[in-house]
């Protein structure tokens, strides 16, 4: 059973030891790289051995964010730490060796297993970025610049830019801070929310030309296959924060997206809703999770079949709307 931590004890615990190893979580977002980074960094300002173990996942998008932290071959570290992962699915294939001897969890996921020998977890955070800086803060008294730039992405990036509903007066707080201490806010929102490559632009072209819309309006439905993104030419780095897009219709409570991943039948579905719809219950019904309002799974199944048990499923969180099929464009 995990021992759970708080912020303080958290802080102790890392005062304590020495020889780290962070792990992000398998695709690898803003708020896993950017909680990793900081801790890297806020770790090495204490005087520690800190490195990041290198996921063949991270796209260029935010690996500038993480130079010179990733691992050495070879480097044996005393204690593992994950962050922003809530269960040993969401560990990288690199981090094998280590799933067996994971001796921090730090996150901010409601589904979390409670999978690591202790655990610092606060639910109530926006992003995990916002745990991070508290332990920094409780282990140095302050934030450096580099530490506050990669936690900027990650609070960022989890709150879409500080649009989404998750966000909350501590989460904007704790930006402003970040930003005192030097975190280069214009430059990152231009990068990370103001602009867009050329094939992102396709890829959103052709994913709001075959929406689908059910239940009156209020779901709406994306289909990303391993065919369109081929015929872009998109790579992972056009497709970040893709599944937020069917939620920004009018009138949608619930946008879900349903993308091939290495073959027709490797599926991931990401759940994005308004306060209405749990977005957790209806991913736990297939083995997945996340937060009340974004959450996901994986299926070994083709889009199609996803799709008609999701809308099975739907109807037990939307029972006062009428299944109707506004738009029908299935691929």
């Amino acid at each position: 059973m995990s021992h759970n931590l708080s912020i303080t004890e958290t802080a102790a615990w890392l005062k304590a030891r020495d020889n780290f190893l962070i792990i992000t979580h398998r695709r690898p977002d803003g708020d896993t790289i950017g909680c990793a980074g900081a801790l890297t960094f806020g770790l090495r300002e204490a005087g520690k051995t800190a490195y990041i173990l290198p996921n063949p996942e991270i796209t260029p998008r935010y690996e500038r964010f993480i130079v010179g932290c990733l691992a050495p071959d070879g480097y044996c570290p005393e204690y593992v730490i994950v962050v922003d992962t809530a269960s040993y699915d969401l560990i990288p294939k690199s981090a094998k060796e280590h799933t067996n001897k994971i001796s921090l969890g730090i996150d901010h996921h409601s589904s979390n297993s409670l999978f690591a020998e202790n655990t610092c977890l606060d639910d109530t955070r926006a992003a995990c970025g916002e745990v991070i800086y508290e332990i920094l803060i409780e282990l140095s008294g302050k934030i450096s610049e580099k530490s506050a730039e990669a936690l900027y992405v990650a609070l960022s990036t989890d709150t879409g830019c500080f649009a989404y509903t998750n966000t909350t007066p501590n989460t904007l707080r704790v930006a402003a801070q970040l930003i005192e201490a030097g975190a280069p806010n214009k430059e990152l929102n231009k990068l990370l929310f103001r602009t867009k490559t050329h094939n992102r632009v396709k890829m959103e072209g052709t994913i709001n030309s075959n929406l689908e819309f059910h239940f009156g309006g209020s779901v709406a439905l994306a289909f990303i296959t391993r065919s369109m993104i081929e015929t872009i030419g998109a790579k992972e780095d056009d497709m970040d924060d893709i599944a937020s897009l069917p939620g920004t219709v009018e009138g949608v409570r619930a946008g879900i997206t349903i993308r091939e991943l290495t073959s027709p039948t490797d599926c991931k579905v990401s759940v994005r809703t308004t306060p209405l719809i749990n977005a957790h219950k209806i991913c736990k019904h297939f083995g997945g999770g996340g937060h009340a309002m974004a959450a996901g799974y994986s299926r070994n199944k083709p889009i199609a079949e996803i799709k008609e048990e999701l809308l099975e499923v739907l109807k037990d969180f939307i029972p006062q709307a009428e299944s109707t099929l506004v738009t029908s464009s299935s691929p």
